[in-house]
């Protein structure tokens, strides 16, 4: 494997897991007991490594009454899945691997069951926590009947806001994670709704983690908004890409890749770090979003290797289709028995897992410099450049051949595609590349 002085998030890519979804845990959590579903998940880590993804972001994890996100108890991994001790054992399994392990951190609620809130509505105003939460009005009820008001996140009041202003509730969510590091090493975090978390709670968690755990890698959920305002110094190494999430398929579905390079010119700035995704558990799978089913080949190639953090969402190397309902995501969180992957497999399967590898093995897709060589509505190269050997990468969105010319200066007089093997002449100063329809290549060009 080719090696640079980059983080291991830098080079990575991650394969994203939704497992009360795919383990079919019950919806409502009323156990008593741990039933342990990680045996399970645990069968998914040798199929991670097949697609040659490097690590996984794995949640929501903590204690919740129903969909993982409303938080009974942050020190508890939810019981539906198994035992803190059952997820310490997959984090070394995955380590085993050379696979990472991130994390949902769900920070700017709770749930109703969480103890500061049980509290709040036992005492009233004698509890210690009256302060824990955001808009406390003891003057009136909330709509589900509490002795109290308070704000709720997107006016859902099963998932009362956390008062990040307060010193008492920022202790302990950074004690939090100071446990999630401890107890079981885990190499990162994302932040569910980063967009509206405190700007100073989350500096206060990039210090705590630049001395807790080196290289621990602090992503947030960013639907909308500068992404620089988050990604800097100070705060978060990452946020997700939503704009090249929505430009990447309506690129394909409009036959206008000017959407798409149009997107990564504007963020060349952060473009580099972001996390970058082709769907995921809030999102229509991707298979079901394009109007046409052959652009997942042009897409994923262009997904690994235009800048950022490549992830993979479960079930997308299988090319699964899902759409959320007014009523449910479930079509987009399906329950799958892994010991089936082997039935499942296609063409898509082993398409990803080359790019996979590709993508682990060339420096210049971990942070290389950006420079668009070639753009049509249906056509698009680009370059990353790097001192170790630079890469081209061309799309045809159109379900004809084409034959594209494109102006790259190198000494090689042909150049080879990594995907499929084939090689392409280099005359005066220009790649001479035939594209089949929808399809792509990534050659790589090295000096000499």
């Amino acid at each position: 494997m080719a090696h640079n002085n980059k983080t291991w998030y830098e080079k990575a890519v991650f394969y994203h897991m939704y497992p009360l979804g795919m383990t079919g845990a019950p919806k409502q959590n009323i156990e008593t007991e741990a039933e342990s579903r990680f045996g399970e998940l645990n069968l998914w880590i040798p199929h991670v490594k097949s697609l040659n993804c490097s690590a996984v972001y794995i949640g929501p994890l903590f204690e919740s009454s129903t969909h993982g996100y409303d938080t009974r108890d942050y020190k508890l991994v939810d019981r539906r899945l198994g035992t803190n001790d059952d997820f310490r054992t997959f984090v070394r399994l995955c380590h085993e691997q050379e696979i990472r392990v991130v994390v949902d951190g769900v920070f700017n609620h709770t749930g109703r069951d969480f103890f500061a809130f049980r509290d709040i509505c036992e005492n009233r105003e004698s509890s210690p926590y009256r302060n824990w939460y955001r808009g406390v009005d003891f003057g009136r009820n909330s709509p589900m009947g509490d002795p109290f008001g308070y704000e709720s996140w997107h006016g859902i009041w099963e998932l009362p806001c956390l008062n990040l202003y307060n010193q008492e509730v920022k202790n302990y969510l950074l004690d939090t994670v100071r446990f999630w590091v401890r107890e079981f090493d885990i190499d990162g975090i994302r932040l569910d709704c980063a967009n509206v978390l405190d700007f100073q709670f989350m500096k206060e968690l990039r210090r705590l983690i630049d001395t807790v755990k080196p290289a621990f890698w602090l992503m947030g959920e960013v639907i909308h908004g500068e992404y620089s305002r988050w990604v800097n110094d100070e705060m978060l190494h990452s946020v997700t890409n939503y704009e090249m999430h929505k430009s990447i398929y309506s690129a394909h579905n409009d036959h206008n890749y000017f959407e798409l390079a149009h997107n990564v010119r504007r963020l060349e700035a952060v473009g580099k770090k972001l996390y970058t995704f082709a769907d995921n558990h809030d999102e229509d799978r991707i298979a079901s979003k394009l109007l046409n089913k052959s652009h997942l080949k042009p897409l994923y190639a262009l997904l690994f290797s235009l800048p950022g953090i490549p992830s993979l969402y479960y079930g997308g190397e299988w090319g699964l289709e899902g759409r959320r309902t007014p009523h449910s995501d479930d079509e987009l969180r399906p329950a799958i028995d892994i010991a089936s992957a082997g039935s499942r497999f296609c063409g898509l399967t082993e398409f990803i897992s080359r790019l996979g590898r590709i993508h682990l093995e060339e420096p210049a897709l971990h942070g290389g410099e950006y420079k668009e060589l070639l753009l049509t509505n249906r056509q698009y190269a680009f370059a990353r450049l790097s001192g170790a050997g630079d890469i081209i990468t061309a799309a045809n969105n159109d379900d004809n051949p084409a034959v594209i010319s494109v102006p790259f200066n190198t000494c090689m007089n042909e150049c080879t595609d990594l995907l499929s093997g084939r090689t392409f002449k280099v005359c005066d100063g220009r790649v001479q590349i035939e594209l089949e329809g929808n399809d792509a290549v990534i050659l790589r060009i090295t000096e000499g």
